[in-house]
């Protein structure tokens, strides 16, 4: 297997020039937490209690940390800006990611003691599936540069998309093609077997819903990685920060899930800050894209002369982004409540 090396990219970034072994000890430090959580979860379904909740997520997020912190000690501030502006993007668009999650679990009545078990393979799927998407964005962006140009029109389009949206009162899970052709392939049973994903009735073999519901889970985020993806590709030219800022964001995501789901339905502007926030990348990206690319128009074949934005401002403007939209939000909840009290 042949890993992804520093891409073509933004000027006056230094490169990350690893040997494979380090993304091989990587990935099997992934597998291995990840495995362990499956089968202890698997092993006794349970709702988790708070404390074990934060515990797990102060680790996760203390563990991101740190290896920010490690990098900007081995590598330098450049680096370091970028994964911490990666990490944070990716985290923001996963909380977004919580709210079709629970839409997803009301759908299919899933049980409380049986959601751990659900999110964990779920987000297993999403991790092997946007692993593919780094990989294919890295193959990419190497042979052809201009397709910086069609990530950040996409990624404008996905803030105006967004940003029409707005609040959304939406509070129902619409299955996609893919999940009515799986419900029409395999014959199926409307009662859970714990955790199993096959169970036997009437000597016939029928998956569960928790088959369905894993299915749901997993490609809804792969659709979500369709934004996150070039979104931190507009942020850093290394796949391997890509690689690790979403290991990151998407190990903490179980804890987040039961943590704050009250608290989801009071982020209302949400969706127009992530909106603002993928239009500020899209258009990092499209200057970039003139930055490194010829126009033919232009004095036969020149480039243009156009300022790219720093890794310092990008991290600055994704904090300032996400810090008004939690503050707005809380604000406009609490009012809200005040005025119906």
């Amino acid at each position: 297997m042949t890993f992804p090396t520093t891409l073509t990219g933004f000027a006056g970034t230094p490169a990350l020039d690893l040997p494979p072994w380090v993304w091989w000890v990587t990935l099997g430090i992934a597998a291995v937490i990840l495995t362990f959580d499956v089968l202890w979860i698997a092993r006794k379904p349970h709702r988790p209690s708070t404390r074990e909740l934060t515990v797990a997520l102060s680790v996760y997020v203390g563990a991101a940390v740190i290896f920010g912190l490690a990098l900007w000690w081995l590598k330098g501030g450049q680096l370091a800006g970028e994964y911490f502006a990666g990490w944070l993007t990716e985290y923001s668009l996963s909380v977004d990611n919580l709210f079709i999650f629970i839409l997803i679990m009301a759908k299919f009545a899933v049980p409380e003691r049986l959601q751990q078990f659900a999110l964990m393979v779920g987000i297993i799927i999403a991790i092997v599936l946007r692993g593919l998407f780094i990989w294919v964005g890295a193959a990419a962006i190497t042979r052809f540069s201009w397709v910086f140009y069609i990530f950040g029109v996409f990624l404008i389009y996905t803030a105006i998309k967004l940003a029409k949206e707005g609040e959304s009162d939406d509070d129902e899970y619409e299955e996609n093609r893919f999940m009515r052709f799986m419900e029409d392939r395999f014959p199926a049973t409307k009662t859970y077997d714990g955790t199993r994903l096959f169970t036997l009735e009437n000597g016939k073999r029928l998956a569960t819903p928790m088959f369905f519901v894993i299915l749901a889970l997993g490609t809804t985020d792969l659709l979500f990685a369709l934004d996150s993806i070039p979104a931190i590709y507009g942020l850093t030219k290394e796949p391997y920060i890509v690689l690790v800022a979403n290991l990151f964001a998407l190990m903490g995501l179980r804890q987040l899930f039961f943590l704050i789901g009250g608290l989801l339905k009071k982020l209302i502007y949400l969706s127009i800050g992530l909106a603002v926030l993928l239009a500020f990348i899209g258009v990092k990206l499209l200057l970039h894209a003139l930055h490194e690319n010829t126009l033919p128009f232009i004095n036969g074949g020149a480039h243009v002369n156009v300022p790219e934005i720093p890794i310092s401002v990008s991290l600055g403007a994704i904090v300032v982004i996400l810090g008004v939209t939690t503050i707005a939000s809380l604000w406009k909840s609490r009012r809200d409540a005040a005025q119906l009290s």
